[in-house]
């Protein structure tokens, strides 16, 4: 667990510490989120954020490479290191392009499949799943939907990213999920091919905290793009690194769920960013306009205009993901009916903050407005705070 948090700790460090130079080279190329009616934000904010993330992701894996107990990862996982490196180098690439100057959705599609198949060539992929015990895929069917996992996941958090600290806090907790499971099967259970997404998910989680005191309310800068979609990513070689290599039936112990918790993980813990991502096609397709029309139907649209202001809502949709993510994971360590009942206790009172508007008038005006505004362009398409025009 040190060389774990140690790891965490120097990415948060490293991005924190980072992150006033990005946002000074982003003002000095023009990489700037210009005030425009549909956003939520009343000032230019650089972008550009991503950058910081990334340092402080490379930071984490170099620091790892030094420690005698993760040198294993290397010796081992030399290839899919140097894929996911690839992949972050190929996301940074397309990021910045679209941060500074935009990019159109088929562009930005085939740089996340470029990405997503160097992953997949690299040994990142899924090469069976825990269903019915373990399911093999054949090659061609493994590759599909290993890119299909990639691609998904960066724009569910594309899609969330429309409030200050919304898209970093969310996924830190995912990150999080996934650090304590996969630590669960890496040292508790000492399967080693876990070892890998417990590292890229301790990372993770550092860098999203490292840029989170930068980017929450009022945001000083934003991650766009470039930290969107590597974020999306490095979540998405968690899931596939963790939920396609480990055997089910070698789980061992009367407080896993064998058969269930594999699956399970990934849809909880991303379970806001994916619910968006679906409700908001489903929406758009259901009406007979294209899956990128702008609306005003995003969560955090809806809970803007319940009355909540900026803060209050992404602090109630922290609540949401930390609920769904953390009962699952509980599952692993506890038996399963306190699990549900811990869960059904948080989410009442979920519901009960949510059906309680914020007292504070002025935070609630401008959160309303925000949501209006953005009525006209949606958070994906202008990137609302964070990005650009469009987003595949």
């Amino acid at each position: 667990m040190r060389e774990y948090l140690l790891c965490l700790f120097a990415a948060a460090a490293v991005t924190y510490l980072i992150t006033p130079a990005a946002r000074r080279f982003a003002l000095r190329i023009g990489a700037v989120a210009e005030v425009r009616d549909r956003d939520v934000h009343s000032v230019p904010t650089p972008r550009l954020g991503g950058l910081a993330i990334a340092a402080g992701l490379f930071a984490a894996f170099l620091f790892a490479s030094q420690l005698p107990l993760m040198q294993s990862v290397y010796d081992r996982e030399t290839g899919t290191a140097t894929a996911l490196l690839a992949a972050m180098g190929v996301l940074l690439l397309v990021g910045v392009i679209d941060d500074r100057w935009g990019l159109d959705a088929p562009t930005k599609a085939v740089g996340q499949v470029v990405a997503a198949a160097i992953l997949a060539y690299g040994g990142i992929s899924l090469s069976w799943l825990p269903i019915g015990g373990v399911f093999v895929l054949d090659p061609l069917t493994s590759v599909l939907l290993t890119v299909f996992i990639v691609v998904a996941t960066i724009n569910a958090i594309n899609f969330v990213d429309g409030l200050d600290g919304l898209a970093a806090g969310i996924s830190a907790i995912a990150a999080a999920g996934f650090f304590a499971y996969s630590y669960v099967l890496s040292v508790v259970n000492g399967f080693d091919r876990a070892t890998l997404p417990t590292l890229t998910s301790a990372a993770l989680v550092g860098a999203c905290v490292g840029f989170l005191p930068h980017n929450f309310f009022r945001a000083r800068i934003f991650m766009g793009d470039t930290g969107s979609m590597l974020i999306g990513m490095t979540l998405a070689t968690s899931t596939i690194t963790l939920v396609g290599r480990v055997d089910p039936n070698a789980l061992e112990g009367t407080t896993f769920i064998p058969a269930l918790l594999p699956l399970l993980l990934p849809f909880a813990v991303l379970a806001v960013p994916l619910l968006d991502l679906v409700m908001t096609i489903a929406r758009r397709t259901w009406a007979g306009r294209s899956p990128f029309h702008p609306d005003k139907g995003h969560l955090h649209h809806r809970i803007l205009e319940m009355g909540h202001s900026q803060t209050r809502a992404v602090l109630l949709l922290y609540g949401w993901a930390l609920t769904l993510a953390g009962t699952t994971v509980a599952m692993a360590f506890v038996p399963v009916i306190y699990a549900l009942a811990f869960g059904s206790l948080m989410l009442v009172g979920l519901v009960l903050a949510a059906r309680a508007p914020d007292q504070n008038k002025d935070t609630v005006a401008m959160g309303r407005a925000g949501a209006r505004a953005e009525g006209s362009q949606p958070h994906e398409e202008s990137n609302g705070q964070h990005g650009n025009d469009q987003q595949i």
